[in-house]
């Protein structure tokens, strides 16, 4: 008896420590995981970066590039392929004609190897960790890789965050390219050692004629393959930031269009005009805008200036052997004209620079290829004779972008930019990056295979199974029941028609027109029939389509008319009572006479009604050397006055949705 307060005793000390020991292993995740931490009163925050000199424009230009999902896409993606080829493709040299003009064989070998891709993978993922208290890291094993890849130090004095960015983005896209073209060249190597090792008929034997055919088909087929690997375009999965401009000349005297030129860019420059304010599509227009130039040559105006005077001297000359020698250089002159007045043909003799005539000439600029992620530099500089300032104007910038012509139009979201306070020379740099959680990067269906992955079988039927709810009707009732006409074929014109909405298998609504024939039951022995009940939240399997098709046989063509009122009793006994609305019930008699729409016709979905449409996110992170500290969109719109970059998304269907 005395020793029951001591055992109490020790069983709360141990259930304390169990409840202890609980709450410190599953306390964390829950936190963090939980459906309630959105809720909670924990002060939030994301990974800083610490500045141990004048880091700032590398902090910023990395916090920045966090908070772009599809560069973080692209750089799991590259990583991944890289580890699916294996490294012997990127160790390789490249041999000397694939190398450029003024190419190293060596640089190209280290940009195969992509040491700043991986370094920028490592410290974005460390940036986006999602940290339970504060924390700070260092960009030093990134700015350590960009050196040894450069082969230079980056000094610690005050620097441009552009010229960084530009630095970075340009390495990236080069290691891209070159893996790229590692790749192929693997491939190319492999079709070329399986198609020389295919089986050689002996020229003694006499082949079929079908034994020809297929060794013709087998020789063919790296070649296809080659083919096909080449005609991939990189624009699905290509580097994010690249894209390409197309500018264009056309002369306002002989109207000739010179030939379009393509140039790529990873950023682009746009001018801050010298006034109090402006907006970003002035910006835009100030580089895609048609530019007119005066005093410039024209090589067209000048070759026909050139075939006029040559006519003018062979008419006034007299010699034989000149006038020959003319009429060559005016059919040389002639044939460039029309074919391509760009290059002067050899063999004439061109007037002085000085005595062409001068021509104005209009300069048309566009984008060609839109980057998935474009990053904008809004250029504050003014340089004057000894010295430069900071165009201190503020620039409106909205916070969806809308590029491109009318029928090409893109639309883009702000995902992050970086401000900068202080003058031309001096001064610190700030980032404002969208507070996004993204999904896990894995496979979305546990049953299909990864987009990079190589699978060795076909993955099975995608179709769900089928959900069905018991059914309350006994054995004896269902078979006496005649199955239900679900064909408008077979539908006679005395029959009610009645639409419901399914899920396609995929999980999307799609409207299909169902047509019911429910012929009249005999007077005697009548059951009550339960109609199959299949919500619709559930799509219809492939199975349940094949029954309904394999009932159909059975079913006569002509059936009784039936009245609307007992329509009506079995579709409310199909179909849930919340989704017949009072507008479909006073419709529906109407739609009784009206001719039945085919079931590709579409039509509004039910379950779209009940959609709630997506509250975006006004959640952003305003980082900077001091502290980390939430804000909305509408102080990030207003940053208009410090705005340096910009970095803008393509949306996606989803997105616009």
């Amino acid at each position: 008896m005395p020793e029951k307060p001591a055992t109490i005793a020790a069983y709360a000390a141990g259930a304390s420590l169990a409840a202890i020991t609980l709450f410190y292993v599953f306390g964390p995740n829950f936190t963090i995981d939980g459906e309630d931490s959105n809720i909670s009163g924990r002060k939030k925050g994301i990974v800083g970066l610490s500045n141990p000199a004048n880091d700032c424009f590398i902090n910023s230009v990395l916090q920045a590039l966090a908070g772009l999902g599809e560069l973080r896409v692209y750089l799991i993606r590259e990583l991944h392929k890289r580890d699916l080829e294996g490294a012997e493709i990127y160790d390789a040299l490249p041999p000397a004609e694939d190398l450029r003009a003024g190419q190293d064989a060596e640089k190209v070998q280290k940009l195969q190897l992509a040491p700043v891709t991986r370094a920028l993978k490592d410290m974005l993922d460390g940036l986006n960790e999602r940290p339970i208290y504060k924390k700070t890291i260092s960009a030093r094993a990134f700015v350590i890789a960009l050196e040894l890849a450069f082969r230079t130090r980056i000094s610690r004095s005050q620097q441009d965050a552009q010229e960084f960015l530009q630095v970075v983005v340009e390495r990236l896209c080069d290691e891209y390219h070159a893996g790229e073209r590692a790749r192929k060249r693997a491939l190319r190597n492999k079709l070329a050692t399986a198609s020389t090792s295919l089986p050689m008929a002996n020229g003694s034997e006499e082949l079929s004629k079908e034994e020809i055919d297929g060794e013709n088909a087998s020789a063919a087929m790296p070649t296809i393959e080659l083919a096909h690997a080449e005609s991939v375009t990189e624009s699905e999965n290509g580097f994010p930031l690249e894209g390409m401009l197309e500018s264009q000349i056309e002369c306002q005297h002989c109207k000739y269009k010179y030939k379009p030129k393509q140039t790529t860019f990873v950023n682009l420059t746009l001018q801050v005009p010298q006034k109090s304010s402006a907006t970003l599509s002035s910006c835009f227009d100030g580089l895609l805008k048609t530019e007119f130039i005066d005093d410039f040559r024209c090589e067209r105006c000048q070759l026909i200036y050139t075939l006029e005077q040559k006519v003018k001297a062979r008419s006034r000359t007299s010699s034989e052997k000149t006038q020959e020698l003319l009429s060559n250089e005016i059919a040389l002159l002639k044939n460039a004209i029309e074919n391509d007045p760009e290059i002067i043909p050899e063999g004439v003799t061109m007037p002085s620079p000085s005595e062409v005539p001068r021509r104005k000439i209009a300069k048309h600029m566009r984008i060609t290829v839109f980057p998935k992620v474009i990053a904008i530099h809004l250029s504050r500089s003014i340089f004057d004779h000894a010295f430069s300032t900071k165009n201190a104007a503020k620039v409106s910038f909205p916070e969806r972008l809308a590029l491109g012509g009318i029928l090409e139009k893109k639309w883009y979201k702000l995902l992050a930019i970086v401000c900068h306070k202080g003058s031309h020379n001096s001064g610190h740099y700030e980032s404002f990056r969208r507070n996004h959680v993204y999904a896990p990067f894995s496979t979305p269906d546990a049953f299909r295979s990864y987009a990079q992955s190589r699978s060795q079988s076909q993955n099975p039927s995608t179709f769900p199974s089928p959900r069905m709810k018991p059914s309350s009707s006994s054995k004896q009732a269902t078979d006496d029941i005649t199955p239900l006409n679900m064909s408008p074929v077979s539908r006679s014109p005395s029959t009610t028609t009645s639409t419901s909405s399914f899920p396609a298998a995929g999980g999307t609504p799609t409207d299909t027109a169902t047509t019911s024939s429910i012929p009249s039951r005999p007077a005697s022995g009548q059951a009550q029939m339960s109609a199959p009940h299949l919500s619709p939240e559930q799509p219809r399997s492939h199975s349940q389509s094949q029954s309904m098709s394999d009932t159909q046989s059975g079913v006569p063509d002509r059936a009784p008319s039936t009245s609307s009122s007992s329509i009506r009793r079995h579709i409310d006994a199909a179909l849930p009572g919340d989704l017949l609305s009072p507008k479909r019930d006073s419709t529906s008699t109407r739609r009784n006479n009206a001719p039945t729409p085919s079931p590709e016709s579409p039509r509004p979905s039910t379950s779209s009604r009940f959609r709630w449409k997506k509250k975006p996110n006004e959640r952003w992170w305003r980082i900077s050397d001091e502290k980390i500290r939430e804000c909305k969109t509408t102080d990030v719109l207003n940053m208009q006055k410090e705005v340096y970059l910009l970095f803008y998304e393509l949306e996606r269907p989803s997105d616009e949705a």
